[in-house]
């Protein structure tokens, strides 16, 4: 394996892992004011409480891999999607606040208030995260020197609005069905009614978004049609969707996620091999312009380098996760700490 794979692969695991990890915390946001009462809404919040924080890190590293083994992919992708990026980063902290300040005061119009805010922005982030996929998979206008030449307006196309709803469906499922693993009594009850119904919204996104992506993004599926083995993937991540509602329908909260975490990595596979070697494509002229692990990987020294620092960093993250995983699990318990 090149460094440049390897690198790539890097950013690759750290991504899915944001994914999986923050977009339950995205999910449960969203669901936020589907709650019944106050006190299912600290329920929602104290069962992402202790782990949201150290969710997000795993955007640190994708941003920090992406800035040390691809500088002309970073630089080109935040100065492209500046906009976007700002509206990403303002939802991530005022949902934070949101958070934090939300059970401060005892006070119903001032809960309310962060209720909203916490729902929104958690909603919010997740559709920019959808937009930016959905151009990622369209392609922007990047001219010879790798500069983005279009305008704001030009994100918000009919498939990239597409992706960016389905990312809120995804979301909302996966949120969903880490509350039933976290909640119990009526909380739970109302939380395994909302299961079904997000699987439902999630799958009829899903299939309208493979349609318009087999019609309309032939570069997607030239990998497929190359080797017809890989076609397994998509087989596979919709036989995992599909057995989400068959285990919580038995009760089985725990495989219902894992199966959920399984179709969204089987996602973000179908992307990579459809987008592979190339991570940014240009409209303009995709064979020359476009941003692929080759031509924007920093030198074979500078990526020798960091690997010894990835190979410390990475395995300390995954630790701490899997410590602070471990002492939060179960059921949530709300005593004088609680949000």
């Amino acid at each position: 394996m090149s460094l440049e794979v390897f690198w790539y692969a890097v950013i690759a695991v750290s991504v899915l892992f944001y994914t999986v990890l923050d977009g339950f915390d995205l999910g449960v946001g969203a669901l936020h004011l589907f709650a019944k009462n106050d006190l299912q809404r600290r329920v929602f919040l104290n069962a992402i409480g202790p782990v949201w924080d150290g969710n997000e890190v795993w955007l640190v590293i994708v941003l920090g891999g992406m800035f040390a083994g691809f500088p002309n992919v970073y630089a080109t992708v935040l100065s492209g999607f500046y906009t976007l990026l700002m509206i990403l980063i303002a939802g991530l902290i005022f949902r934070a606040v949101a958070i934090e300040f939300r059970s401060k005061i005892e006070s119903i119009s001032w809960r309310t208030t962060w209720d909203v805010v916490f729902s929104f922005s958690s909603i919010l982030v997740a559709f920019v995260l959808g937009v930016i996929l959905g151009n990622m998979v369209e392609g922007i206008a990047l001219n010879a020197t790798q500069d983005y030449v279009g305008t704001f307006a030009d994100f918000f196309s009919l498939y990239s609005i597409m992706v960016g709803i389905t990312a809120v469906a995804l979301f909302s499922m996966h949120g969903a069905i880490y509350l039933t693993m976290k909640t119990e009594g009526e909380t739970h009850e109302v939380v395994r009614y909302w299961v079904t119904r997000s699987i439902v919204f999630f799958l009829i996104c899903y299939f309208l978004v493979t349609i318009a992506t087999l019609m309309h993004m032939p570069a997607m599926t030239l990998r497929f049609e190359e080797m017809p083995y890989l076609l397994i993937l998509p087989c596979l991540s919709l036989l995992a969707i599909l057995n989400i509602p068959r285990l919580i329908s038995k009760g089985h909260d725990g495989w219902a996620f894992i199966f959920s975490c399984i179709s969204i990595f089987f996602l973000l596979a179908l992307y990579g091999v459809g987008t592979f070697p190339v991570i940014v494509r240009s409209t303009i002229e995709p064979l020359t312009h476009s941003l692929t692990i080759y031509n924007t990987a920093s030198s074979q020294k500078t990526l020798k380098n960091l690997l010894t620092v990835a190979c410390i960093g990475v395995p300390l993250v995954l630790a701490y996760g899997f410590w602070i995983y471990h002492v939060f699990k179960g059921k949530v318990r709300m005593d004088k700490s609680s949000y």
